[in-house]
């Protein structure tokens, strides 16, 4: 059986459970994909199955040759740690996942553009008084003068935020639709709408 399978992001509704609860989940389109290439230990140096999603008519000729074998024209690829032997062309539905089950899902945040300290890692700020009038969201001393006369790498600095990828670990799944291949997932999840996503099993144990 695959790990995972790949799907984007719809949004976020609640479903009533059996006994009365409620839940808030994040509804994801999770495949069908296809199985596009098995990576080999003999050919690749290691074992994974690559998985296509989403269709494309603008496929360069190498993409084209390279999904010949599959008869997709898949638009996102792949790879996922391989547990059982697949076909080349297999459909993966969202019927891999059970409800009950832990996943984690990874995406790309959403891009938030220039931020400063204050708002990127939660600093303090500057005193309000005592004639510091333009501190208030500075982000103070970044490192010392003559040694070692640069600025530390790592140093929490303003700066791009956002877009990056991101992954949101032993989520539960509540349900799955294998006839509109949604994925109910308990909880947020990475991204805006429409952002892609990786769902693959969880290897954490339940805390």
């Amino acid at each position: 059986m695959v790990n995972g399978i790949i799907g984007k992001k719809i949004g976020m509704t609640r479903i009533f459970r059996e006994d009365g609860t409620v839940s808030a989940v994040s509804v994801i389109e999770a495949g069908p994909c296809t199985v596009t290439d098995i990576k080999t230990k003999k050919r690749d140096g290691y074992e994974a199955v690559q998985l296509g999603y989403g269709e494309t008519h603008r496929l360069t000729n190498p993409e084209k040759g390279h999904l010949r074998a599959s008869g997709s024209q898949a638009r996102h690829l792949r790879e996922f740690p391989l547990d059982e032997a697949l076909e080349v062309g297999q459909k993966i539905t969202v019927d891999i996942f059970q409800p009950g089950e832990r996943v984690d899902v990874i995406a790309n945040s959403k891009g938030k553009g220039f931020a400063g300290v204050v708002k990127r890692h939660h600093f303090k700020g500057g005193p309000k008084t005592h004639g510091q009038g333009d501190r208030h969201r500075a982000p103070g001393s970044i490192g010392a003068g003559t040694f070692p006369g640069r600025v530390i790498k790592g140093m929490k600095m303003a700066g791009h935020m956002g877009n990056a990828r991101t992954t949101v670990q032993n989520l539960e799944v509540v349900q799955a639709d294998l006839e509109r291949n949604l994925l109910f997932v308990k909880g947020p999840v990475p991204g805006a709408r429409n952002t892609l996503v990786m769902i693959r099993r969880s290897n954490k144990s339940l805390r």
